[in-house]
């Protein structure tokens, strides 16, 4: 059998965009994601809108459908 063919796994950090830094294991010493339990509108209660207005609008005029 070979030795030494698995990746390291050691302690590592895991940063979101809102500033959170989850300490954790992992093959890799450094993650970025974007969205983590502390900000996702799921757990924190919160809603963010998202400007979605005109969008089928937008789409039918570029590519030249119309609604009838």
């Amino acid at each position: 059998m070979q030795t030494d063919i698995h990746p390291k796994y050691e302690a590592a950090v895991i940063h979101c965009t809102c500033g959170t830094e989850i300490q954790t294991r992992s093959t890799r010493e450094r993650m970025q994601i974007d969205v983590c339990s502390q900000c996702h509108p799921f757990f924190t209660g919160e809603q963010r809108i998202i400007d979605t207005a005109g969008r089928v609008e937008r789409f039918n005029r570029r590519f030249g459908r119309s609604l009838s």
